[in-house]
C-alpha cells in the first residue's frame, strides 16, 4: 500500500495516464465503461486510494484542457500541475501522436445539408493568466493552435457547418431570399478575403464570418492571420469570428466581434524575415 501523500512513481504515473487515455477513447466512440471498476483495478496495481486516483484523473483532465484536447466527462479538471504527471502525459502523447491530432469529427452521412442551426453561447471571459511554468514546455511541444491550423479537413468541416447554419437561421427568420445569397467565400474563391462566409442578418446587413474550429475546449487558443486581424479592424461593423469547439462530439459555438483585443489576448506568433 502506497503511503498517503507520497509522490507517485514514474511507473504509477504511466499506469494511470494509459488508463485515462483508454477510457477517453472509449467515451469518444460511445463505448460503455464503469469508472468505479477502472478505479478499483488501479487501486490493486498501485496501492493508492480511490480518492487519490480520482484526483489524479482530474489532474490529467486539467493538463488536457490546456493542450486543447477532449477530457473525460465526470473528471472535471483540477489544476495541480505536478512535473511528474506532465512528463507522463508527454511520454504517452509522444508514443501515440495521433491522440493529440484528435478524433475525427462526427459527420452525417449526407454531410451538413440538413443540419440544424447551432446555439451560440456567450464567449468565455478572458483571464489573460500565463501558463504555469511546468505546462509551458509541453504546450510548446504540443501546440493546440498549430495543430488545428494544420488540420485543413477540420477547418473545412467547421466552415461548412457555419455555412449551413447561416442559411438555416435566415430561413427560420423568414428570409429565404437572403439564405440563397449566403456564400462560402473561402471554398468558392479561395483564402485571402479575410473571412470565410458572407452572410446576412435578418435585416439584410452583411455578416462576414471567419470560422475557427477545434476538437478542443472552449478556451483552446487559435491562430489569427494578419490578414484576418486587419480585416476585422477594417470592417468592424460586419466582421464576426465564429468559434466552433468540441467538434468531435457535439459542436458548440460562440461568436466574437471587434475589437478582438477586447475579447482575446493577441500575441505575435511569427516573424517575417526580409532582405
Amino acid at each position: 500500500m502506497a503511503e498517503a501523500g507520497s509522490d507517485w512513481t514514474e511507473g504509477e504515473v504511466d499506469l494511470i495516464v494509459a488508463d485515462y487515455f483508454d477510457m477517453l477513447a472509449m467515451e469518444l466512440r460511445g463505448a460503455p465503461f464503469v469508472k468505479a471498476r477502472r478505479n478499483a483495478a488501479l487501486q490493486e496495481l498501485t496501492g493508492r486510494s480511490r480518492g487519490a486516483i480520482e484526483f489524479k484523473h482530474q489532474n490529467i483532465s486539467a493538463v488536457l484542457l490546456r493542450l486543447g484536447m477532449p477530457w473525460i466527462a465526470g473528471y472535471k479538471p483540477m489544476a495541480n500541475f505536478q512535473g511528474a504527471l506532465i512528463s507522463g502525459i508527454e511520454r504517452y502523447l509522444t508514443a501515440h501522436p495521433a491522440l493529440f491530432v484528435g478524433p475525427e469529427a462526427k459527420t452525417r452521412a449526407n454531410g451538413f445539408a440538413e443540419a440544424e442551426t447551432l446555439f451560440f453561447e456567450a464567449p468565455p471571459a478572458p483571464s489573460f493568466e500565463p501558463l504555469p511554468p511546468p505546462l509551458q514546455r509541453i504546450v510548446r511541444k504540443f501546440d493546440p493552435a498549430l495543430r488545428d491550423a494544420r488540420n485543413r479537413a477540420l477547418g473545412r468541416r467547421g466552415e461548412e457547418r457555419i455555412f449551413h447554419h447561416e442559411q438555416a437561421s435566415l430561413r427560420d427568420a423568414g428570409r429565404a431570399d437572403l439564405a440563397r445569397k449566403v456564400r462560402w467565400v473561402s471554398e468558392e474563391d479561395g483564402d485571402g478575403a479575410g473571412y470565410d462566409i458572407r452572410s446576412f442578418d435578418p435585416a439584410g446587413r452583411e455578416r462576414l464570418i471567419e470560422v475557427k474550429t477545434t476538437v478542443g475546449t472552449v478556451t483552446t487558443p487559435f491562430f489569427l492571420s494578419e490578414n484576418e486581424r486587419g480585416f476585422a479592424e477594417e470592417r468592424p461593423d460586419a466582421f464576426r469570428l465564429a468559434r466552433l469547439y468540441d467538434f468531435a462530439r457535439a459542436p458548440r459555438a460562440f461568436e466574437l466581434t471587434p475589437p478582438l483585443d477586447r475579447c482575446v489576448m493577441l500575441r505575435p506568433a511569427n516573424w517575417r524575415a526580409e532582405f
